[in-house]
Formats: structure tokens, C-alpha cells, sequence
């Protein structure tokens, strides 16, 4: 890390980290999105005056505001004000649905809700309405304004949990998990590092800025001084031209946009699909080896894969330096500060950018060992020089585009369908998606012809959200079971079904 990043580095809160980078560079550019374009200095200037609009709003420090808001500099901006106040901030992917949206308002104990309105074809605030959520406001083209000189002093503890972010896990109902801006500052400045960014990047946020990877990516943004583009919705090629006009060098997010991009750029051969980009990175899924190679020698940039989750946002991650053999096969390497402990092959983990665990203290009780290491779930080995390969996961969860899915929560949902009487949902290696959702069903007597159209109707009434739905449907004269308990013998479903 360069000497001005690590000087910024070293700022005890998100408030602060913005609050130096402004001072430092001003005028530079920090967000860029469609013909707009908002510098250090008036995003954090900005971002002070949503601070004051939304403590006359009675938003205080410690208040919990969640917000599910999609990748706008609204939303950054948002984001922003709710750390100059020392609020509890809890942000919410926008595909989630009723049934997550109303357990996270309650776990959390949420005071205020922002949401966009109508996006994307879905009325969110009637969503809102419908599952009773509190001081409900709109915040997607407008926010709270005020005057910055009736706020209180910023905070000036970076060890207080003030961020809870959601992930299903294995269980039916999200986790909430307990971040602090030193456990996100501590995430971010490991992707900045491995990335060996320059002042000359430019950046781009593909992704939900409500996951994790969007306060990652921020700190990046302000450790460096450099600009993101952001995208509200991404899709190729229509996202193409901003890419090309702001002459983006960092892009990525996770397995499905590298295959997306490779998809794209396969349409077009002997032609840079995005001429100024030098690499490609994220995490978030697995990444086929075969993967790597395709995108380096088709797009002709480099690529580096990590490994990170809600409750760690980054592990370790894959530099441009290190050799071909390790960013095809390893996830890269944890930086200074995180300890890799492998215990009976299931990776474990300690250090700054951990979690201080989840809302339910039962489920933190459970997902740290006795001596203070995060029991991911997940089974890996660290090579002779440190790199990290993951081999399979204990959870059963399976990872579609970054996001966690539980097969628990949608085979309960099944199992309310009319027509199924048993249900398993597991997940497929899919090259896109990096793993699609398959739910594996045995007819109910006297039941129809099932079809896929009819059994996510199904489930969206049921209040799935979107991004759980199987994308697959396989109808099975019975699950194959074991002798004794009659436990479904899912691994024989995937074999069968890969």
C-alpha cells in the first residue's frame, strides 16, 4: 500500500477515512455515474448535509436505519450520512422480497426504512407499507437536507458495531451479522492492496452496493483516491458504453460478470471488448480454473479471484504479480493480520476484518470456536507458500452470484406447493452463475405434470425473493435416502444432475 493510502488507512472510522480524502484531494473525481459526476470533496460535503437532514428526522447515534436502495450515488451518499451520525446502518439487497425484508426490519429493530419507491417494475414502498415497516422514507433521486452546522460531533470509535449486513446461511432466515467500520476499513484495505491500484484507475461498482463488497469497494475508493463508475442495474451489452466513455481499467464482481464479459467479448473477436480495462476482479463464487485462462487469453486482461463472505469481506485475494498456476487454482492470499487455521480440513479464520458475529447470540456462540476463530464452514488447504484452495463446504448453502441461498428455507417453501410431497434443493456448478439453483421434487399422489413456470409462481407468492428462485426443476420417482435416519443423500442428487 502506497504512503498516502496507508496514512488514510489508519483513520478510526469510515467518517474519518472520507473526511482526510477529501481534505487531501477535493477536486478529484470520486463517483461517476451516467453524466453525473461527484468529487471527494462534495461527497463528503454532501453527505453532511443528508447527515442533517436526517437527524431532523430524529436519526440519532446508535438509531438503526435500514435501506434497500440500489447502486446509486444516492445510495453511497446515504450510506455516508449514516456514518458522519454514528447511526446503526442496515442495508438490504433490493431483490429481497416481504418475507426477508420483514425479518430483517425486526431483528434488527430497525427505526427507519429508505427505499427507492417503484424500481424495476416493484412497488417498495407498498412492500413497506405491507409488512409494517417504521419511519418508511423514499430516497432515490431526493434526500434528507439540513444544515451540517446543527450536527453533533462525528464518532470517534471505529470499534462500535454499527453496520448489519444479512446472509442466509443455512438457515431459513437471513443472519444478521455485527460489522464495525474497523472490522469494513480492515476488508477494504486488503482488496485495495492486492490489487496494486494506481491513482491513474478507475474503478466500477457492478454490483449491489447494499452486499458487503460495497463498503470494500468504497474504502478502496478512499484509500486511493481514485473514481468508481456506478451501474443501477448491469447488463451487456447496454453497460458496454459506460464502461468505454469513463475508460474503466478495474472491473469484475464476481464469477457470473467474468463469464459475462467472456460471453461478450466472444461476440467480437480481435477486438478489446473494453479497451482501457487491465483486470478483472471479485469473489464471492467458485471460479473455474478453465475460467482464468479463457478470460486472460480471450480479453486481454489479467484476473484475480478472492475469497470472502458477509461475515469476513475479504480472506484473501489473488495479486497480478502472483504466477498464472496460483490465480487459476488458489484464492490468493490472507494479508497481514488474517490468521488461516485449517481444522479438519474446514477453513477458520481470525483477525481485524472479522465479524463481531451475528444479532442472535446463540448463532455467534456457535460460529466461533474456544479460541476466538470464525468457523466458516468451508473446507480448504493452504499451499507451502500460503495460498489458499477451497475444496467443498460443510453448509449447506449454495452460492449463486456471490449471494448466499439456503436450500432450507426454499424446500420449506416447496413442501407448501399442492402438487410435491418431497423436496430437495441443492446447488449445480453453473458457468455464469458460478452455482444455479436445482430443486430436485417427487410428485404428490395424484398430482399433474409439475413444470418450472408453475412451481416459482409458487414460490414468489409464498414471498421468496427473486434471486432464491430455482432455475431448474427435476421431477425423481423418490429421493435417494440413507438407511437410518433417511437423511436425503444430496450428493448423489448432484452427480446425478451436474
Amino acid at each position: 500500500m502506497n504512503a498516502t493510502a496507508h496514512a488514510l488507512g489508519e483513520a478510526p472510522t469510515l467518517w474519518e477515512l472520507l473526511r482526510r480524502r477529501a481534505r487531501r484531494t477535493p477536486g478529484r473525481p470520486a463517483l461517476l455515474q451516467d453524466n453525473r459526476v461527484l468529487t471527494f470533496g462534495e461527497l463528503h460535503d454532501r453527505a453532511e448535509r443528508v447527515a442533517a437532514g436526517l437527524c431532523a428526522r430524529g436519526v440519532r447515534p446508535g438509531t438503526v436505519v435500514a435501506w434497500q436502495l440500489p447502486t446509486r450515488i444516492e445510495t453511497v451518499l446515504l450510506s455516508l450520512a449514516l456514518a458522519r451520525i454514528g447511526a446503526v446502518q442496515s442495508p438490504v439487497i433490493p431483490h429481497c422480497r416481504d418475507r426477508d425484508v420483514a425479518f430483517a426490519l425486526r431483528a434488527s429493530a430497525a427505526g427507519h426504512f429508505a427505499v427507492p419507491g417503484t424500481w424495476r417494475g416493484h412497488d417498495h414502498t407498498a412492500m413497506a407499507g405491507r409488512v409494517g415497516a417504521p419511519g418508511v422514507f423514499e430516497a432515490y433521486g431526493t434526500l434528507p437536507d439540513g444544515d451540517p452546522a446543527t450536527l453533533p460531533g462525528p464518532p470517534d470509535s471505529g470499534t462500535d458495531v454499527r453496520w448489519i449486513y444479512w446472509t442466509s446461511g443455512t438457515t431459513a432466515d437471513p443472519k444478521g451479522v455485527r460489522h464495525t467500520d474497523r472490522s469494513l476499513i480492515a476488508g477494504g484495505s486488503c482488496l485495495a492492496h492486492a490489487l496494486r491500484l494506481t491513482e491513474d484507475d478507475i474503478g466500477s461498482i457492478a454490483f449491489p452496493y447494499a452486499h458487503i463488497g460495497g463498503a470494500d469497494y468504497l474504502v478502496m475508493l478512499l484509500l486511493y483516491g481514485i473514481p468508481a463508475v456506478l451501474f443501477e442495474h448491469f447488463a451487456l451489452p447496454g453497460a458496454l458504453d459506460a464502461y468505454r466513455a469513463h475508460g474503466v481499467t478495474v472491473a469484475g464482481g464476481s464469477t457470473a460478470f467474468y463469464s459475462m464479459f467472456l460471453a461478450e467479448q466472444r461476440r467480437q473477436p480481435g477486438r478489446r471488448l473494453i479497451p482501457s480495462l487491465r483486470l478483472l476482479a471479485g469473489g464471492g463464487a467458485p471460479k473455474p480454473p478453465e475460467l482464468y485462462h479463457d478470460v486472460v487469453r480471450e480479453m486481454g486482461c489479467a484476473l484475480t479471484h478472492g475469497y470472502g463472505m458477509t461475515e469476513v469481506p475479504m480472506i484473501t485475494m489473488g495479486s497480478p504479480d502472483d504466477t498464472p498456476e496460483n490465480l487459476a487454482g488458489t484464492e490468493g492470499r490472507p494479508p497481514a493480520g488474517m490468521e488461516i487455521r485449517i481444522v479438519d480440513g474446514e477453513v477458520r479464520l481470525r483477525g481485524e476484518a472479522v465479524c463481531q458475529g451475528y444479532l442472535d447470540p446463540e448463532q455467534t456462540a456457535a460460529a466461533f470456536d474456544e479460541e476466538g476463530f470464525l468457523r466458516t464452514g468451508d473446507l480448504g488447504r493452504l499451499t507451502p507458500e500460503g495460498h489458499l484452495v477451497l475444496t467443498g463446504r460443510l453448509k449447506d448453502i449454495i452460492i449463486r452470484k456471490g449471494e448466499n441461498i439456503s436450500a432450507q428455507e426454499i424446500e420449506a417453501l416447496l413442501h407448501t406447493h399442492p402438487g410435491i410431497a418431497e423436496a430437495a434443493v441443492i446447488g449445480l456448478p453453473d458457468a455464469e452463475r458460478g452455482e444455479r439453483v436445482c430443486a430436485v421434487v417427487e410428485r404428490a399422489p395424484g398430482a399433474g405434470v409439475l413444470v418450472l413456470a408453475d412451481v416459482t409462481a409458487h414460490l414468489l407468492a409464498r414471498g421468496l425473493s427473486v434471486h432464491k428462485l430455482p432455475e431448474q426443476l427435476e421431477v425423481v420417482e423418490e429421493l435417494p435416502r440413507g438407511e437410518t435416519l433417511r437423511k436425503v443423500r444430496k450428493h448423489h442428487l448432484r452427480t446425478l444432475f451436474t
